[in-house]
């Protein structure tokens, strides 16, 4: 039985409305998620979180795993209760971050060896390994570990990363088999081919054809150009099953949202709103504004007229600049609460287009103002 259940497909592109169904509750799609790595999304109480109405965060596998550890965790029945969150938890592999270690790891068919960048100990991570992990985590949906690779690659490189990373999901299929009953979440295979496409399409539907109930594509929004991102994503897309839910991981600006939402991806997140927001970085619908700038010194208006944030009800432009300028943690903590409050309603406004098979024209219009401030 499928986890998600399509309720409305538009009519001129691929977005769909759904409802995804897990442990910690029902989850409307498409839907945008934020990024706790650490077992908390930086700058802000779970319970505003809770309040803005998101019902699905992330966690890191591989930072968890290091602090607080999963002997730790256990003692808490799971990071739910070790975090005081009542919300689903989606847990990454951790692949993307020993992806990121570089000269700190080694990949071999049995698993990756690679060096804490806490206090440079040896560990190693197995396919079998990461589903155990995320099982003590008690993630509602999990990812099984996976190779990334970055653009630029031979070809014959980026085969191999496929060749290891279909070998570790066949492998982490078996061990959620074997768990049973302990394992209590959702599974999802992970998508990569690099930017080749024989690579991307043969991955795509051998992953949709093995016995995961979500589909992740990886190897997306590492540092490739928006074009060739927006070309692969979509050259990709088509050959994952829709009868499954469709996850691009790693992406987080309206226009990259936009853009995996018309090519029917019901999931996404990344780190970037609220990164971004405690260097005074703010989402608005005429682009990113930066309240360091001295423009806004005198400015007594709200960030987002209607915007139902705790800054834009009850402070200035001018209020958040001279919090920004003079590092206070309020200015952060603000800035992160309008950057979520903000994607959570523009999901709701994309919802809404697809529901009235409008998306198309609202994509393009909320991109044209988007964009406007840049020209």
């Amino acid at each position: 039985m499928s986890i998600i259940r399509v309720i409305k497909n538009d009519k001129e592109t691929k977005a769909r409305l759904g409802i995804l169904s897990l442990p910690h509750g029902d989850v409307e799609t498409p839907a945008f998620m934020p990024v706790g790595t650490n077992g908390t999304v930086k700058g802000i109480y779970h319970d505003t979180i809770r309040r803005i109405g998101y019902k699905l965060i992330l966690a890191n596998t591989y930072h968890m795993y290091l602090r607080p550890g999963t002997e730790v965790l256990e003692s808490f029945g799971g990071l739910h209760g070790f975090a005081s969150w009542d919300g689903n938890i989606l847990t990454d592999s951790g692949g993307f971050q020993v992806f990121s270690l570089s000269g700190l790891r080694k990949i071999r068919d049995a698993g990756v060896t690679f060096q804490s960048h806490i206090d440079g100990s040896k560990h190693v991570f197995t396919p079998e390994k990461v589903v155990d992990i995320q099982s003590v985590i008690g993630s509602d949906i999990a990812m099984c570990l996976d190779v990334c690779t970055p653009p630029g690659i031979e070809h014959r490189n980026a085969k191999e990363a496929w060749r290891v990373t279909k070998l570790w999901a066949e492998r982490s299929i078996e061990e959620r088999n074997r768990l049973g009953e302990k394992f209590r979440g959702n599974l999802f295979g992970i998508v990569q081919g690099n930017f080749y496409e024989d690579l991307r399409k043969e991955s795509a539907l051998t992953i949709s054809d093995m016995d995961f109930p979500g589909i992740a594509i990886g190897g997306l929004s590492v540092g490739e150009e928006k074009s060739q991102f927006e070309d692969m994503l979509a050259y990709t897309a088509q050959f994952i099953t829709p009868e499954k839910p469709r996850y691009v991981m790693g992406i987080g600006s309206p226009d990259y949202i936009l853009a995996a939402v018309e090519n029917g991806i019901d999931l996404f997140d990344c780190v970037l709103a609220t990164r971004m927001a405690r260097n005074g970085g703010l989402f608005t619908d005429d682009g990113v504004i930066a309240l360091k700038k001295a423009v806004y010194k005198f400015d007594h208006s709200p960030v987002v007229e209607g915007c139902q944030c705790t800054l834009c009800r009850e402070y200035s432009k001018a209020y958040m600049h001279h919090l920004i300028k003079c590092n206070e943690m309020l200015g952060g903590m603000l800035a992160t609460e309008h950057n979520l409050q903000y994607l959570y309603d523009l999901m709701i406004r994309i919802r809404t287009a697809i529901k009235e098979d409008r998306f198309k024209e609202f994509k393009e219009s909320y991109l044209r103002r988007f964009y406007a401030s840049k020209n």
